[in-house]
């Protein structure tokens, strides 16, 4: 089966610590996983970053780290007015 790892990192602090921000980022995760028919195999969150393995191949698994940053970039902004993960020229 094909495995790929895939990290979505903030590019300044560590907005995980916050449990409400980290507990909502690994259940958005867990959601698109579930919603796209993906198998997640371990979600690691850290004060700066989210680890998250999936049973899908690199481009797959980018294309779930793309929505991922998207919508959890969303909440944030609207909760707190700046980026989780850093601004739209970052990519």
């Amino acid at each position: 089966m094909i495995m790929s790892r895939v990290r979505l990192r903030a590019l300044g602090g560590e907005p995980l610590t916050d449990e409400r921000v980290r507990e909502t980022v690994v259940a958005t995760a867990r959601a698109i996983a579930e919603r796209t028919g993906v198998m997640i195999g371990e979600v690691r969150a850290e004060p700066g970053a989210i680890t998250v393995t999936l049973g899908v191949d690199k481009i797959a698994a980018m294309g779930f780290l793309a929505e991922l940053r998207r919508l959890t970039n969303a909440w944030y902004e609207n909760r707190c007015g700046r980026s989780l993960w850093g601004g739209e020229e970052t990519w």
